[in-house]
């Protein structure tokens, strides 16, 4: 049995505080008035507000937080808000564990964390000219504690279908141990990729950017697969023209790599290879 490293003895409580930001955006084209309101279909029924209540519900279980109080609300004609506020619950100490390994899939939710709060935006959007409408979902999970919040990465991006992911972990503050020395960060991280699964690395183009010095860590994730029937509402990828079919991927292309660079492209990007109908 693998010997178990020695637990960082603190004084009082630990201060630090560790804050994961999580983004994914799913793009589509729809071009009709009745394709958009096949997307806002989907949009409303895959990420209404009642949805992501019990999705940071299952994230408050995977760090092990008591839910003290949620706040919800259903927008018109979309997008939603959660904001959940937790507090510390008594754990055993052994079934806590800070590694820098994956956390659990969205069928076994399991582990322990402390406290704080727990936030969902989301943020539809379109492009009145090109057919394209993009909807942003926000998750902050912010706690103080032993556990990291980057344990419940693994849920998040198995619960939430995305074609870009985009996340910052940021560990502020410091705790003091029993001699009084300071310690600015409490477990081990060289990248957020640590805690991913492989079978979310194989779905992904991933980006780090990372700023050791200053406990910050930054990656970005696009899907690294281009299935046209995606991104299609009302019809699918056999109904239109060969060439309707590359106009549309390379709208549909441009979009995430624009938002996956974080700024505009100016030059022609080349199109995936869809499946033949």
């Amino acid at each position: 049995m693998p010997k178990q490293k020695k637990r960082l003895k603190l004084e009082g409580f630990n201060n630090l505080t560790k804050s994961l930001s999580f983004n994914i955006y799913d793009v589509c084209y729809a071009s009709s008035a009745e394709q958009r309101n096949a997307y806002l279909e989907y949009i409303d029924e895959a990420y209404n507000a009642e949805r992501l209540t019990t999705i940071l519900t299952d994230v408050a279980n995977i760090i092990g937080a008591n839910v003290l109080n949620i706040a919800r609300q259903d927008y018109e004609p979309q997008g939603a808000s959660v904001t959940m506020l937790i507090a510390e619950e008594a754990v055993r100490e052994e079934t806590l564990s800070n590694t820098a390994t994956p956390g659990p899939f969205p069928d076994a939710v399991v582990g322990h964390l402390d406290k704080s709060h727990i936030t969902v935006h989301t943020y539809p959007e379109s492009n009145p000219h090109s057919g394209i409408s993009t909807f942003r979902a926000d998750i902050d999970v912010s706690t103080c504690g032993l556990i990291s919040p980057l344990k419940a990465l693994n849920y998040l991006i198995h619960a939430l279908e995305s074609d870009i992911v985009i996340m910052d972990y940021r560990v502020r503050g410091f705790t003091r141990d029993v001699g009084g020395r300071k310690h600015f960060i409490d477990h081990n991280i060289s990248s957020i990729q640590n805690y991913l699964s492989r079978d979310t690395k194989d779905r992904f183009q991933m980006i780090d950017v990372n700023v050791y010095q200053e406990n910050l860590f930054h990656t970005k994730m696009v899907v690294n697969h281009f299935d046209l029937n995606d991104y299609l509402f009302c019809v699918t990828a056999c109904d239109l023209s060969e060439k309707e079919q590359q106009r549309i991927e390379r709208l549909v292309r441009r979009e995430m790599m624009e938002i996956f660079y974080g700024r505009n492209l100016s030059r022609e990007i080349a199109t995936w290879k869809s499946p033949s109908c």
